[in-house]
């Protein structure tokens, strides 16, 4: 930190052994290798599901600065998922996050979301766990052919610009 006003000239005690305590950046580059590697390692071994995860609902930021943005919570309420038909349990399994603590504050957001769920559940692939004994909302071997992986974020969240409006003093 650099010495702030009128105060004494501190006397900087540099005989420390520092060269040990250098800390470098060398492995950077290789990280940045091991982290992509591993990345689409992970979206082969999960494939034909989406390689970024989960469905994420729709939430507005905090404070006053950034309210009017929206961006991709942290998992769907119980009682967005009660409103789209989908059990607790069931959500999990087919890809969609669930957040146990969060609250619907205004009925606005609650059918967005719930919206959101319906959409992405007319889209879902269901694949069946014995393909001889598909069971109810499994899909037909039709659409299991026309599966693909996603690479992107599940159903992007797009701001939506409502116009510059200005105030007169």
């Amino acid at each position: 930190m650099a010495p702030s006003r009128n105060g004494m000239i501190l006397k900087p005690h540099f005989h420390k052994d520092w060269q040990r305590r250098v800390a470098t950046w060398f492995n950077q580059p290789a990280r940045k290798i091991r982290r992509r590697k591993a990345r689409q390692a992970k979206a082969r071994r999960i494939a034909p599901r989406p390689a970024s995860g989960p469905i994420r609902p729709i939430v507005r930021c905090p404070t006053v600065r950034y309210h009017t943005k929206v961006r991709a919570g942290r998992g769907f309420s119980l009682e967005e998922l009660r409103v789209a038909g989908i059990h607790k349990k069931v959500a999990r399994t087919i890809g969609i996050s669930v957040d146990p603590r969060r609250r619907n504050k205004s009925t606005e957001s609650l059918q967005a979301n719930v919206q959101r769920l319906k959409e992405y559940r007319s889209k879902l692939i269901l694949f069946p766990r014995k393909p001889s004994v598909p069971k109810k909302g499994d899909s037909s071997a039709e659409e299991l052919k026309l599966a693909t992986q996603l690479t992107g974020p599940v159903m992007p969240i797009r701001n939506v610009s409502k116009g510059v409006w200005m105030m007169l003093k």
